[in-house]
């Protein structure tokens, strides 16, 4: 709903709610100035129902909004709460059939999921992704102008892309104005409106209307001020602006008020209406019985209905109704245009939906749910009047949410389990529908991450079902469920069990053998999960089942990569990618694909290439619409062995709890925390910025090591950690701590020869060399185990060059990182040699490393590694050249841009938007949002606008 939408429920010339709030219609006046200057805002207006928010809203609009603006104005209610994303897809004009492409693409992209449980879970973690790219589109068209009211009814996903927009609102051409009523109050809605105000939003909170105002809003509405008895009268409303309206339009409905000079009552009191409800009844009375009867079926739909749907739970052709909503037009109760229209405020639609008794309330929604069903309805249409009936909707009703399950399940997993539970508490053990029931709702539990009731509910089902590929669909969710709480040992006898049985349809042979790898693993070793993962490729290729293929060769991939087997590793990975093609119902599983490549690539010392699989993700996650938090983490990590630390900051992002939600839809870990703490907190503590380093190694330590996942992503924090104790002058407590992450399990993945040259230097440090042979022993075990020599083998070359005090392996080591990288080991091994030659009495080759070394660490900003080299040196009498010395970087202005930023700088000049810098940089979305948050900062910028003009100021284009 745009334009027309606000034109029809607030007519130029209607008198106004908004008499006397004159502040406050200063501030949503301010906020939609700031988009005529091309600067975004929030603004969050709350108070009861009936005071005037959104018509407030609606009058700033119509006296500040340019005829180029985009304004998409949207309504929760509690019938579409329980639709995922339901809100801002309505708000947003998300159809299927829209004539707008973008709109259009974006419809598709949502709807894109192939339903069922290994497709990808929850669709609304890709539609977040979607409507947020979407908006940004519209921004950079046109200044847009989003509005939702009611939010305290808005489902959780919209909620999340309404704080998503909001927490980088200075970066769009958008005013975004949320409307709320103090109740209820729901924890998620009240953590939205905190953020909005952190991030320098605007609050509007209204209250009742003085009685000068009340006065003045009477005289608006009848032409005249009111009268003694008048004005007593209105004050009954208590300054609620829309109790006065609807007052007084009785009144004037029944021509009950006479001007003489002042406006006077001509009727007694028990002839009045004595509440808001009654007001609105009132209202109600003033159309056709016929009418008002339509009205209340077309209340079971919703504050917002489409007449199609109106016309078919009313089993009446369109053109039948016309006459009854012109009425209703005419009379205030809807307004709207096109092929849907809306209750001109969710309180006449509460009046008129209350007014039935709640027994008839429920059976009108089961029958409305029957006949949108027998129609062909959209599914969630359907799934929210079963749900209004609150009870079981007979046989039509369970064959329909067999058939559904599987859609439900993707796109309102929540409201598909509610649903199911109804029916099953129905349908006795044994019924043929029983089985499918039981199956869709352990799908829909699975989805949501309730992991206890799936678990609980798939084993009372696997004692009486009888069906064998719904008891192995349910064997495996059951042991995937208890793998993800941890119990492995349950998980491990409940697939041997479904193997075992007779029966077993071949795919679920394959897809439980590949589950029971990945367990294995875990709790018996990489060569147990080795041949556990080849019968599993073997069965999933006869049966050509690419989800099975593709979850053996990963755990394959597992298996090489934990033997520093990384060719092979890699070699399974692309059968990986091959079997899965462009398929979008895989999008998950490539995306895991594609993360596993660029990690195996590092392994392996191929930078490039692995730059290059991080861009191929990238571009799958924008083709197909994809939420690109998968690449974040990653992207990071690469980032930081590169030495490319602001890079790897930013795809963390300013705000690391906005990542802490599901990485891929089905896998809720705690590893992404793990290594977003850890990686922040490394580069924090090695720039010496002590405050953001204690931070994130709080938040990420607070975090339980639970598992064989959460120790082999605590590497960086354990770095972290160990860093921090030694700039405490804590040396061997940091070795120590250093020290935990050797040696290696079986079955573990961790890079542990990444860290062990630091426990070498620290073990020497404290003069403990049983610890620095063991360290280096634990390196060149690692190194032996490559079956290409790679990274593993560069590192023991340092060990063993500290350990033994030896020139030309730490000269290998030095050339190694300067011809194959990783860049961030340069410095460092640089540092390694200038000490040993030092020690060797070779001053000025000591000193010309020592200066290579601290030029690399400046360019890092590793202020910590700078003063330990210095601190190394020192004792050999040998100083770094004071020309070598560099000034601080600027911390405000152009100059304080870094390369990254002044590229994206000229993009933005150029009028991209941040969805097309991002596809052009082969960036996430999120990531061009930090650097552009970090460039306003340094330019002390408001907006866009102003980025543009220091950047024609310099002369930089794209």
């Amino acid at each position: 709903m745009g334009t027309a939408y606000v034109t029809a429920m607030w007519p130029i010339g209607r008198p106004p709610h908004w008499v006397g709030r004159t502040q406050e219609l200063a501030i949503l006046r301010a906020a939609a100035d700031a988009l005529g200057r091309g600067e975004g805002a929030a603004v969050w207006v709350e108070g009861e129902p009936g005071i005037g928010k959104s018509s407030l809203v609606a009058e700033a609009l119509a006296a500040a909004r340019d005829p180029g603006w985009e304004i998409e104005w949207g309504m929760a209610d509690q019938l579409t709460k329980r639709l995922p994303l339901g809100v801002m897809l309505d708000c947003l004009q998300v159809r299927a059939g829209s004539p707008d492409p973008r709109r259009a693409r974006a419809a598709d992209l949502v709807r894109s999921r192939r339903p069922g449980l290994f497709a990808g879970g929850d669709a609304s973690v890709t539609g977040v992704e979607v409507l947020v790219t979407l908006v940004d589109e519209l921004c950079a068209a046109a200044p847009t102008v989003i509005v939702v009211d009611d939010l305290q009814w808005a489902d959780e996903a919209s909620l999340v892309v309404w704080h998503q927009l909001a927490a980088s609102i200075g970066q769009s051409r958008l005013l975004l104005i949320g409307t709320c009523r103090p109740t209820p109050r729901r924890q998620d809605v009240q953590q939205l409106r905190a953020a909005v105000v952190r991030r320098g939003g605007q609050l509007v909170t209204l209250g009742p209307l003085p009685e000068t105002d009340v006065t003045a809003l009477v005289t608006a509405i009848v032409g005249a001020p009111p009268g003694d008895a008048l004005r007593r009268l209105t004050a009954q409303a208590a300054g609620n602006p829309l109790y006065v309206r609807e007052l007084m339009d009785a009144l004037v409905r029944e021509r009950a008020v006479q001007i003489r000079p002042t406006a006077e009552l001509s009727l007694t009191g028990e002839q009045l209406p004595g509440s808001l409800a009654a007001a609105l009844t009132d209202r109600l009375s003033s159309v056709p019985a016929e009418t008002a009867q339509m009205l209340r079926t077309a209340a079971l739909l919703g504050g917002r209905f489409a007449v199609t749907d109106l016309a078919v739970v009313l089993r009446r052709p369109v053109s039948d109704l016309v006459a009854g909503l012109q009425e209703a037009a005419a009379a205030g109760i809807l307004a709207g245009s096109g092929a849907e229209l809306v209750f001109r405020h969710p309180l006449i639609r509460q009046a008129l939906y209350e007014s039935m008794p709640m027994a008839v309330r429920m059976a009108l929604h089961a029958e409305a749910a029957q006949e949108l069903a027998a129609a062909g309805a959209d599914s969630l249409s359907v799934a929210q009047q079963l749900s209004a009936a609150r009870r079981p909707g007979g046989g039509w009703a369970r064959a329909w949410l067999i058939n559904a399950a599987p859609t439900l399940d993707t796109r309102a997993p929540q409201l598909a389990a509610e649903l199911l539970r109804q029916e099953l508490q129905e349908t006795p053990v044994g019924d043929e529908a029983w089985d499918a029931l039981v199956v869709g709702l352990v799908r829909a539990l699975f989805a949501v991450g309730a992991y206890s009731e799936a678990v609980s509910r798939a084993s009372r089902a696997l004692t009486v079902m009888t069906d064998p590929a719904r008891r192995g669909e349910t064997s495996w969710m059951l042991a995937y469920a208890q793998w993800s709480a941890g119990s492995n040992n349950d998980a491990i006898g409940v697939i041997r069990q479904a193997l075992a049985a007779a029966g077993l349809p071949r795919v679920w042979q394959a897809r439980l053998l590949a589950l029971l790898a990945q367990v294995e693993r875990q709790t018996t070793g990489f060569d147990a999960a080795e041949s556990i993962s080849r019968r599993a490729l073997t069965a999933a290729e006869e049966v050509r089942d690419p989800f099975a293929t593709v979850e053996a060769l990963h755990d394959l991939w597992l298996t090489h990569s934990g033997k520093r087997d990384h060719a092979a590793a890699l070699d399974c990975i692309d059968q990986a990618l091959n079997a899965l093609g462009d398929d979008p119902g895989y999008a998950d599983l490539r995306s895991i694909a594609l993360d596993c490549r660029t990690f195996t690539l590092q392994n392996l010392d191929e930078w490039p290439q692995a730059e290059l699989a991080l861009r191929q993700a990238r571009e799958f996650a924008q083709r197909t619409g994809r939420t690109d938090r998968a690449t974040w983490v990653t992207a990071a990590v690469l980032r930081y062995w590169l030495g490319q630390w602001d890079d790897a900051l930013a795809e963390l992002g300013s705000d690391a709890s906005d990542a802490l939600g599901p990485v891929y839809s089905f896998l809720r870990e705690r590893w992404s925390a793990l290594l977003m703490h850890g990686v922040t907190a490394l580069i924090a503590g090695r720039r010496e910025q002590r405050t953001i380093a204690s931070r994130h190694l709080r938040e990420g330590m607070a975090l339980p090591i639970e598992n064989l996942a959460d120790r082999e992503n605590q590497d960086f924090l354990v770095a972290a950690h160990a860093l921090s104790l030694e700039q405490s002058g804590k040396i061997r407590p940091a070795m120590l701590r250093l020290a935990e992450i050797v040696p290696r399990r079986d079955g573990e993945m961790t890079l542990t020869h990444q860290w062990l040259p630091d426990l070498v230097r620290l073990a020497l440090a404290v003069g403990d060399r049983q610890a620095a042979r063991d360290a280096a022993q634990a390196c060149r075990d690692e190194a032996a185990a490559e079956t290409r020599p790679a990274r593993a083998a560069a590192a023991s070359l340092r060990c063993y060059g500290m350990l033994e005090s030896d020139p030309d392996r730490l000269t290998e080591a030095v050339t190694h990182y300067r011809t194959v990288g990783p860049p961030v080991e340069l410095p460092a091994a640089l540092e390694d040699l200038a000490a040993v030659l030092a020690g060797h009495g070779h001053e000025e080759d000591a000193r010309a490393l020592l200066n290579e070394a601290v030029a690399l660490y400046e360019d890092m900003q590793a202020r910590w590694d700078i003063r330990r080299a210095e601190g190394r040196l020192r004792p050999y009498g040998i100083r770094r050249g004071v020309r070598g010395r560099r000034g601080p970087r600027a911390a405000s202005g152009w100059e304080a841009l870094t390369p990254t930023e002044i590229k994206i700088a000229a993009l933005v000049a150029r009028g991209d938007s941040t969805s097309d810098i991002a596809k052009g940089m082969f960036l996430s979305r999120r990531t061009v949002q930090t650097y552009i948050s970090r460039i306003l900062t340094k330019l002390g910028a408001k907006g866009r606008v102003e980025i543009v003009r220091e950047a024609l100021r310099h002369g930089v284009s794209p």
